[in-house]
């Protein structure tokens, strides 16, 4: 299996779910550091929804333009509120790419403030 490294989008199944956790098979951002990534099997993600002009006015979503380097094939939103640990030898569907550095700040820039560690 490929190294998961801090930055890749991955297809996840989030499933089972509890209220309004988010769910089903879908693209994640891992943010969890390398070492972490490297040594254990349990990382933590940001599932990535569709965008549309709501979701792109919270201030802990993140706007991800589609393109050959991060796989994504429609406009999308890094929901940072929803982060949650998984066990990726289990839920890891496939690797779709690797975001930018410039959306990595972006994304921590947004878990600073869900997390206020600001």
């Amino acid at each position: 299996m490929k190294s998961i490294k801090r930055g890749m989008i991955i297809d996840i199944d989030l499933n089972p779910v509890k209220g309004s956790e988010t769910g089903k098979i879908r693209s994640c951002v891992v943010v969890t550091n390398d070492i972490y990534n490297q040594r254990i099997p349990v990382i933590q993600v940001i599932p990535i929804t569709s965008w549309n002009e709501k979701k792109s006015q919270i201030h802990t979503n993140v706007f991800l333009e589609p393109s050959k380097e991060n796989g994504l094939t429609k406009k999308s939103i890094a929901d940072c509120l929803q982060t949650r640990p998984i066990d990726y030898q289990y839920r890891l569907i496939k690797i779709r790419g690797q975001l930018s550095d410039s959306k990595l700040i972006e994304i921590d820039k947004a878990l600073k403030f869900v997390f206020d560690l600001l």
